[in-house]
C-alpha cells in the first residue's frame, strides 16, 4: 500500500505542477485534500518531498526546479522538448485509464496494431553504446521475413508508431524499418562508427512522414485552402516548413518546402475539396491526374 500511496503521490506532484508553479504549502494544501477525497495518506514533510523530487527525476526523468526569488517550485520545461511532451502523454493516459477498473464503457480506443514500444529501450541502449542490432522484419507490402543486420542511427515516432532509421550493413544504405513489424529483436557486443555528417533533423527535413526524396530536390508547394479547413492548418500546421502568405475571409494560401512523395499526396487527396494545389505545376497536373482517374470509378 505504501509504494502505490507513493506512486499515485508523484502523479498527483506532477499533474500540480504542470498547471502552474506552487510554494511547498500550496502543494501540501493540494495533497491534503485529495488525502480526504481519495482516502490515501498523501501528506508530506519538507524532507519527503524534496525525496520525491529526486526520485521523480531519476523514475520519470521529469525535473522539479525551485525559484527562489518566488519561492515555487516548477517542472523545468525546454520549450522544444518534444520527449518530455511524449513522457506527459503518457503519462495523462495512464492516469486516465489507472483511475477505475470498469473504463471500458468511457472509453472508445482506436482499434490498431502495436506501436512497437517494447523495442524502444533497447534500440535506444544500442543507438547510445554505437553497437549493431540484428532482428527479423516483414515489409508493409509483403509477408517474407528478412533478417537485417543494421547499425541503429535514431528512432522517430510517426502516426501513433515507432520506426527505426538505421544503416544496412548489406548495402550501406540508410533505411527506415517500422518497429510494429520487428521481431527477435538482438543486441550485438559489435560496435560501429556512426556517419560523421548524419542527423536526423537533416534526414527529415524536408520529408512528409517517414518517406525521404531520395535524390530528388524537395519542392516549395502553394497550398490554398478554404478558410474553414484554414483554421486546422494553422492550428496544426501540414509542416515545420509551413509558412502563411495569405490569410483572409476567402482563403488561406500556405506554402511548404517538402519532398513530393506518395504520402504527401495522399494527404493533399484526402482534404479534398477543401485544398488546391497552386505550385509546382507537376505537382498539381499530378494531383488533378489522381482525381480524374478516382472520378471513372463513380461513372
Amino acid at each position: 500500500m505504501a509504494q502505490r500511496e507513493t506512486i499515485h503521490r508523484h502523479h498527483l506532484i506532477i499533474t500540480k505542477l504542470r498547471k502552474h508553479p506552487c510554494t511547498f504549502e500550496e502543494l501540501a494544501d493540494y495533497l491534503g485534500l485529495e488525502s480526504q477525497l481519495q482516502e490515501y495518506d498523501f501528506t508530506i514533510s519538507q524532507r519527503t518531498f524534496q525525496r520525491d523530487i529526486r526520485l521523480i527525476a531519476s523514475v520519470y526523468n521529469i525535473e522539479i526546479v525551485y525559484d527562489r526569488s518566488l519561492g515555487k517550485y516548477s517542472i523545468s520545461m525546454d520549450e522544444n522538448d518534444s520527449a518530455k511532451e511524449l513522457v506527459f502523454e503518457a503519462f495523462d493516459t495512464f492516469n486516465a485509464l489507472n483511475l477505475t477498473t470498469r473504463i471500458a464503457q468511457h472509453i472508445h480506443f482506436q482499434k490498431r496494431k502495436p506501436a512497437g514500444t517494447l523495442h524502444l529501450h533497447g534500440l535506444l541502449h544500442s543507438i547510445n553504446q554505437q553497437v549493431l542490432v540484428r532482428f527479423h522484419h516483414t515489409k508493409n507490402y509483403g509477408s517474407n521475413e528478412e533478417q537485417r543486420h543494421v547499425a541503429p542511427l535514431g528512432l522517430k515516432e510517426y502516426r501513433s508508431r515507432w520506426y527505426l532509421v538505421a544503416r544496412d550493413e548489406k548495402d550501406q544504405k540508410i533505411k527506415t524499418f517500422g518497429l510494429d513489424r520487428v521481431k527477435d529483436l538482438e543486441i550485438t557486443t559489435a560496435k560501429f562508427t556512426p556517419p560523421q555528417d548524419f542527423s536526423l533533423d537533416t534526414y527529415f527535413q524536408y520529408s512528409w512522414g517517414i518517406i525521404v526524396g531520395g535524390q530528388n530536390q524537395p519542392e516549395k508547394v502553394e497550398l490554398q485552402f478554404t478558410p474553414f479547413q484554414g483554421q486546422y492548418i494553422k492550428s496544426l500546421p501540414l509542416h515545420p516548413s509551413q509558412i502563411i502568405l495569405v490569410d483572409n475571409d476567402q482563403e488561406l494560401r500556405v506554402q511548404l518546402h517538402v519532398h513530393a512523395t506518395h504520402d504527401f499526396m495522399m494527404e493533399i487527396l484526402s482534404m479534398t475539396p477543401e485544398i488546391n494545389v497552386l505550385k509546382p505545376k507537376f505537382l498539381r497536373d499530378e494531383i488533378r491526374r489522381k482525381l480524374e482517374r478516382g472520378m471513372q470509378l463513380y461513372q
